[in-house]
């Protein structure tokens, strides 16, 4: 006993040096583009191509050029806070109840249901681009804001519905029935006792659909042709150089500096709670 304890102990050093490294590449690993992003967003047009890891000249020209000279990016900004905002409402309330329909409520075909919600967000989404395409442009509604929230929202139910349903399945329901037999009915137990031990879960729920809807490019590329519904992923890839020849590489950089920002100070002041509404349904309580 002693001789394993010992031997634990001699390896524990190792280990957690070994698993510290781990973390150390895998954050280098996936902030690696993001930082190369905010480099060439600051490099002129001379260096713009250059591989050093620091410009050698740091500009805010290219940032003055997206916002200053580029109306159509401020309202690509505005399509993308409309179109991320509604989708992610409207699948929020369809999400949660049917969630909760899911997990509570005792019906035949509940496995099939669930399949089915689980092979719709995993359904490739191009092979729909086309009908798609077809059924919005037969009703007039291509470069408009229900041709392109729609489908994000056909895309983003499911996901929602299914990590809601993974978390209702391991709430306790003794406190619904106890808030029913207090005098509660089912709807005013649902919004007194069950939406607010859900609240993390919600919570995590609403900025995975966010973000979803915020980076969809395929969808939107396919729906939006001129600028006056285009999310600022289709915008970002329209933008134009000086001239015909020219690719405006840090125009898109520091464009796509602006687009992601938000979404990772969202994530690093909420992670907290994002990791606990990932686990919350992780233990029965």
């Amino acid at each position: 006993m002693s001789t394993a304890a010992s031997t634990r102990r001699t390896r524990s050093p190792w280990r957690r040096a070994g698993t510290g490294l781990g973390l150390v590449l895998l954050t280098v690993y996936s902030l690696a583009p993001f930082y190369w992003m905010v480099v060439s967003s600051l490099r002129g047009e001379n260096d713009i191509l250059s591989n050093a890891p620091l410009p050698a000249a740091p500009t805010l020209a290219n940032y003055a050029d997206v916002f200053g000279g580029n109306a159509r990016f401020l309202l690509a900004l505005r399509n993308s806070l409309v179109i991320a905002s509604v989708t992610t409402l409207v699948a929020l309330l369809l999400s949660v109840t049917a969630a909760y329909a899911l997990a509570r409520l005792r019906f035949r075909g509940k496995p099939v249901v669930l399949g089915a919600v689980l092979a719709a967000a995993m359904f490739p989404g191009v092979s729909l681009v086309t009908p798609m395409f077809k059924l919005f442009s037969d009703w007039g509604l291509i470069d408009t804001y229900p041709s392109l929230i729609v489908p994000n929202l056909s895309f983003a139910l499911p996901l929602a519905v299914w990590v809601l349903t993974s978390f209702f399945l391991d709430l306790p329901w003794g406190l619904e029935e106890a808030a029913q037999i207090d005098g509660c009915s089912r709807p005013q137990a649902f919004r007194r006792v069950i939406l607010p031990l859900a609240a993390p879960a919600i919570f995590t729920t609403t900025i995975l659909v966010f973000i979803t809807v915020w980076n969809e490019f395929l969808v939107a590329s396919s729906m939006s042709l001129t600028s006056d519904a285009s999310p600022v992923t289709v915008a970002i890839a329209r933008l134009a150089g000086s001239s015909q020849f020219q690719q405006p590489f840090g125009q898109q950089m520091a464009a796509g500096v602006v687009v992601c920002v938000p979404l990772v100070l969202v994530v690093l002041v909420f992670q907290r709670r994002i990791i606990a509404g990932l686990t919350a349904g992780a233990v029965k309580g």
